[in-house]
């Protein structure tokens, strides 16, 4: 028996080496060149943007509500933006050794190209005016033309005109993501808002308009379900709108409600109608995951959802036929410690460009 608890005690520790392989820093890749030059040859590449973080505390609600933070291992932040490269939308691979590719701060990098070819970027953070004039919470900003060159624009205060009930403005803007109207030629901005303590209580997904992003509609809400709601993401197919968005309930009250939902409508301003989900009482992903973003399928007739697993540090994707119903893809690769991603379409020479000023496995 002496000899058998060794034995597992050894094996235990070898598991616990390769699974720290897998999550942890992505070591050099004797078949990057081989793999990096398969991505430049293909006339299909898809490109992942994402920060990176290991949670250090997952916070929980007890009966009494009372807000308890439990530690978690092993944690990091590098809130600036990464990028990864694929093929099959499946398996990814981080250029420049999986680290920033701009210094800039910032969370929840969604990056997407505009009606007129330029990359409008939009994130988690920003800074309040130095001037005095309180305009409450800002995000990020920026643009470029080749995805290498990035610049700041302006840090936006989409919120700056909207109290509530009581004249308080909102403690934040989160997950900031643009939805291009082709039907009106303007930009819909869509975010997360809450006038509560902690910016996950009573949340709403908010949006604005705008057509040269200089001059911005006022911000109305957009989504006001039954729970507190953060991180919407937006696509449109066949005349039908789906608005992908994580139910950021938990605690003993609700119980872990933390994950992926679907809503639809034939307005882009909605009302957007409730999907109910196989999981958990209405979700479409497992437990806990939220950062929604979708990519059509390049293999199969359907789409992909990608999410992360915030607490425990992984990321998931699932395949649909229809956007409504969805199956977990087992066999992925993606980046160590990869959060809240956003999936793009490349040309070759965005591709080329990326992968020669920040080439991976030197």
């Amino acid at each position: 028996m002496k000899y058998f608890r060794i034995l597992l005690l050894i094996m235990i520790a070898s598991l616990q080496g390769i699974q720290s392989n897998a999550e942890g820093t992505i070591p050099k890749n004797e078949n990057q060149a081989s793999i990096t030059q398969e991505i430049e040859n293909s006339d299909n590449v898809w490109m992942l943007t994402y920060f990176r973080q290991r949670y250090p505390t997952r916070i929980e609600i007890d009966a009494d509500g009372n807000t308890i933070e439990v530690p978690l291992p092993d944690p990091m932040q590098v809130e600036q933006l990464h990028v990864a490269l694929s093929t099959d939308g499946r398996n990814w691979t981080p250029i420049n050794n999986n680290e920033p590719i701009w210094e800039q701060r910032m969370r929840d990098p969604f990056v997407r190209r505009g009606a007129d070819g330029t990359w409008r970027l939009l994130a988690t953070g920003g800074k309040r005016n130095k001037d005095g004039e309180n305009l409450g919470p800002h995000c990020l900003f920026a643009t470029s033309t080749d995805l290498v060159n990035w610049e700041v624009e302006k840090y936006l205060p989409l919120m700056k005109d909207v109290r509530n009930e009581s004249g308080m403005m909102a403690r934040n803007i989160w997950a900031p993501e643009w939805f291009y109207d082709d039907t009106t030629g303007e930009y819909v901005l869509i975010w997360s808002s809450s006038f509560e303590d902690a910016g996950w209580k009573k949340s709403r997904l908010w949006y604005c308009k705008t057509k040269d992003w200089e001059h911005f509609t006022p911000a109305k809400e957009f989504f006001a379900p039954p729970y507190s709601v953060i991180d919407g993401t937006l696509i449109k197919q066949d005349g039908i709108y789906y608005l992908f968005h994580k139910e950021e309930e938990f605690g003993a009250k609700t119980g872990e409600r933390r994950a992926i939902r679907v809503a639809t409508s034939k307005n882009l301003d909605g009302p957007y109608e409730i999907v109910e989900g196989p999981l958990n009482d209405g979700q479409i992903v497992p437990i806990i995951t939220e950062g929604p973003s979708v990519m059509k399928d390049p293999v199969h007739d359907g789409w992909l959802l990608f999410y992360d697993y915030c607490m425990t540090n992984r990321y998931g994707i699932s395949f649909s036929p229809d956007l409504i119903h969805w199956s977990i893809v087992d066999d992925v690769t993606l980046p160590a410690d990869a959060r809240h991603g956003c999936v793009s379409k490349l040309t070759k020479e965005e591709v080329k460009n990326l992968t020669t000023k920040f080439p991976s496995g030197e």
